[in-house]
């Protein structure tokens, strides 16, 4: 990793690591017809959040950012049971979920950026 800071590569970790936790949350807690179409979901998203970051004009930093913030408020949000954000939550648990993610990410902008 020559030459890259280590802020880049601890905001990987970290998403890295938030995108392992929810994944382990939707394995263990969906069941059912919803749980092919929401694993397969959550195993696209980082690709094509790039790719689509890319295709826009900013840069991957940008979208591992935002990323990492969304799965780490997701983690806070519903207590490490990702299924808890629409089934017992409704739009109160969503919309602190959104809240947490605009926050977190607006932070990690400044201090990383």
């Amino acid at each position: 990793m020559n030459g890259l800071p280590v802020t880049v590569l601890a905001v990987w970790v970290l998403c890295g690591l938030g995108w392992g936790v929810v994944l382990v949350g939707l394995r263990r807690g969906l069941h059912g017809p919803s749980r092919g179409p929401a694993l397969f979901a959550h195993t696209l998203t980082p690709a094509a959040v790039v790719l689509l970051f890319s295709l826009v004009g900013f840069g991957s930093l940008y979208a591992t950012i935002a990323l990492a913030a969304e799965w780490w408020a997701l983690i806070l949000v519903t207590g490490l049971r990702p299924e808890r954000l629409l089934a017992t939550g409704g739009l109160g648990r969503l919309a602190s979920w959104a809240a947490v993610t605009a926050a977190a990410t607006v932070l990690a902008g400044h201090l990383i950026l």
